[in-house]
């Protein structure tokens, strides 16, 4: 069973509703999001608001903006006063509350392990042992989708709450098929949770999985089958040829 239970927003903290982010329609009017699944998978289209709020509740959680551990902490070139708002007006519900887990952000993941590579040059903050949660190397010494998977096999072995914003970005086709693996391992444990926003019908395939729409207004459950992601990619598979050229308007 899940550990974060629930989400609530306070919206009698917002004195300017027309002010982003309270003014992204997929999540204007929610008062609540419930999480009844292990795994549950926030999904639309890019500027539907799904890694705002992804951030907002890692913040919340604890977890610095650009990603990493609780106790990971370092500079990122612009972080804006509005990234912080959302979380201001969030109320998290747990049982229990979990005190470790892990916030991914594709798009700083490697400032994460350039901040890892300073860590370990300091005998004083943990030299080379601070790469053994990590595979036992820099994750800047493997490729973009290898130092995803050695982060996903060896950092995600405890018990926490993992929030994902597009982990996919990074893995190939077969890879986000290993990803699966890996989290159909960690649940079977009963020691994590996942939340994910993605783009990959593959990802969003896993079973049981409670997906939002947040092209939705306001944002509401989607059945895997009925997002757009699945229904784009079959048609697009069934019949290759035909849907570049209607897609081009080619006869």
């Amino acid at each position: 069973m899940p550990y974060l239970k629930e989400v609530r927003f306070d919206w009698s903290k917002v004195s300017n509703s027309n002010k982003y982010p309270f003014n992204i329609p997929s999540i204007s009017e929610v008062t609540s999001i419930t999480f009844e699944s292990d795994v549950t998978f926030f999904v639309g289209e890019n500027g539907s608001g799904k890694s705002t709020l992804l951030e907002a509740i890692a913040h919340k959680c604890g977890f610095a903006y650009q990603g990493g551990g609780k106790n990971n902490i370092f500079a990122v070139d612009t972080v804006n006063d509005a990234d912080f708002a959302l979380e201001e007006i969030l109320t998290l519900s747990w049982m229990p509350k979990l005190k470790d887990g892990f916030f991914l952000r594709a798009e700083t993941f490697f400032n994460f392990a350039g901040y890892l590579d300073e860590l370990a040059q300091d005998p004083w903050r943990g030299g080379h042992s601070v790469y053994l949660p990590y595979g036992g190397k820099s994750l800047n010494e493997q490729s973009h989708g290898e130092a995803f998977l050695s982060l996903f096999l060896n950092r995600f072995n405890q018990k926490g709450i993992y929030l994902l914003d597009e982990p996919e970005a990074a893995l190939s086709p077969q890879r986000q098929l290993a990803f699966l693996i890996v989290m159909h391992q960690l649940i079977e444990k009963g020691n994590t949770q996942f939340i994910i926003a993605t783009h990959s019908p593959i990802l969003m395939g896993f079973p049981h999985a409670v997906i939002y729409d947040f092209d939705h207004c306001p944002l509401d459950k989607i059945a895997y089958k009925e997002t757009d992601h699945y229904q784009i990619t079959k048609r697009f598979l069934n019949d290759t040829e035909g849907y570049i050229k209607k897609l081009l308007n080619e006869s």
